[in-house]
């Protein structure tokens, strides 16, 4: 795989260019910015030794060296630069949260599927080992009746956008707020262990300029209720709770994550604890499943992930427009 990073900001920074180090499978051969942090992209591509450093998007996607892009810019622009990508013959990998509304996901599935591309989407937990062994030890459980799922971390962003300063992570213009931005974690979680919820709402705290600064899902399944909290103006530790009749699960810390889980079933004396994930960066999983599902040609697993994607953008849509969360992109 030859990938072209899209993005200079934290995500590529702390996320993307370190993990991708552990991937020999996938070269990095070029990085696009906007011509404001070129000097950006031009020290990432020192440090990481990337070969090439474009501000001309279109001049990218004619590149023969580039075969994939990994879209980590605002959520807003995720839409636009897939399809673009997608329309030019690459790959994409896309951030999440895959994009803004559900009709934006569909149109992107089905250009994918049309031109027999890759598209996936990064979110980290869905490819852990932790998760698949989550999966497996459901029946355990027995019939589920709670899901409770917390992931809240106090944004580096929330004291300026307490002073009235308005940067992507709380704008609705960029399809910022807690929901898409941390609480998108929650809804993979349990979307992807139970499939889509039957309701939807959402209850949101919203800030000056109508963005969701935390909030609460509660998804309605036919046996059993989830709740999923997502915070960016308070914290707490993580978690997430499966209970069933015949015993209980928990994720031992943020879902982002998903370092460690203990099971606890009734009769036994113990709880057993599991840390099955092979990193210690979150984001190396993902690109290695990556890389396997593009080389082995595995287009039924990236169909399988694009069901799950479709699932949670629908839901994140309906709770967001629930609460009257209105983004940029709603207006077009």
């Amino acid at each position: 795989m030859k990938l072209a990073i899209l993005g200079t900001g934290s995500i590529v920074k702390e996320g993307a260019l370190p993990a991708l180090s552990h991937v020999p499978e996938i070269k990095i051969t070029a990085i696009f910015s906007r011509p404001h942090s070129k000097e950006t992209a031009e020290q990432l591509a020192e440090r990481y030794a990337i070969p090439a450093v474009y501000t001309d998007y279109d001049e990218l996607l004619r590149s023969p060296e580039v075969d994939f892009v990994y879209v980590g810019l605002v959520n807003s622009v995720h839409y636009e630069y897939a399809k673009r990508a997608l329309l030019a013959g690459k790959n994409v990998i896309m951030e999440k949260p895959f994009a803004s509304t559900a009709d934006e996901v569909r149109e992107l599935v089905d250009l994918t599927l049309g031109k027999h591309l890759y598209l996936f989407e990064a979110v980290t937990l869905l490819h852990m080992p932790n998760f698949a062994a989550i999966k497996e030890m459901l029946p355990k459980l027995g019939n589920i009746r709670a899901v409770t799922a917390n992931y809240s971390q106090y944004s580096s962003r929330y004291d300026r956008y307490l002073k009235g300063e308005v940067l992507p992570a709380f704008d609705p213009e960029c399809s910022g707020g807690a929901l898409y931005d941390i609480n998108i974690y929650n809804l993979n979680c349990i979307i992807g262990l139970f499939g889509a919820p039957d309701e939807v709402s959402y209850h949101p705290h919203r800030g000056f300029n109508g963005i969701d600064t935390s909030g609460t899902v509660l998804m309605k399944y036919p046996e059993f209720t989830a709740a999923a909290l997502g915070a960016k103006d308070s914290d707490s530790p993580g978690f997430v709770t499966i209970q069933g009749e015949k015993g209980w699960l928990r994720v031992l810390g943020a879902p982002n994550e998903l370092k460690a889980f203990e099971v606890s079933l009734h009769g036994g004396e113990t709880v057993t604890r599991y840390k099955l994930n092979r990193y210690s960066h979150r984001m190396v999983h993902e690109f290695q499943e990556f890389a396997r599902m593009y080389q082995t040609a595995d287009y039924e697993g990236m169909k399988a992930g694009l069901k799950v994607s479709l699932a949670v953008i629908e839901t994140a849509e309906k709770a967001r427009k629930s609460a009257g969360i209105v983004f940029g992109c709603d207006r077009k």
